[in-house]
């Protein structure tokens, strides 16, 4: 099944550091936005740079339907008053079982959270890529 390759590339990343602005389609390190469109377009689901550009491509999902392998899209404390596409700063691939598997500056690794009280208050959306 297509999201348990795009999972399990994103498994094999795990400790990499995160680099805010890391260029595309490398390994050493990651961002959140590189990390996804590397673990989804080495699997054949091209995805855009940057988690503003990626929340524009595949289909809405309510909160309460997310399943393994969707796209959550967080605001960060820096864009949590903006607008729009404006708002979204992090994006993360739902594992499920409550866990998500992403990067981000207080991590600094490719890791795997818990979606807890924190997430759920900044997430902005949900996407089904795949």
């Amino acid at each position: 099944m297509l999201i348990n390759k795009i999972i399990q590339t994103g498994l094999k990343q795990l400790g990499k550091p995160y680099v805010f602005n890391a260029p595309s389609f490398q390994t050493k390190f990651f961002d959140c936005s590189s990390f996804m469109q590397y673990i989804f377009t080495v699997n054949g689901v091209p995805l855009p740079r940057n988690s503003r550009q990626q929340f524009l491509a595949g289909k809405s999902i309510p909160f309460h339907k997310i399943k393994k392998g969707d796209l959550l899209f967080f605001t960060t404390q820096s864009r949590k008053f903006k607008r729009g596409l404006e708002k979204i700063g992090h994006v993360a691939l739902y594992l499920g079982h409550g866990q998500i598997l992403h990067t981000f500056p207080k991590g600094k690794m490719v890791k795997i959270s818990k979606l807890n009280s924190y997430w759920k208050k900044m997430l902005v959306g949900a996407k089904r890529i795949y």
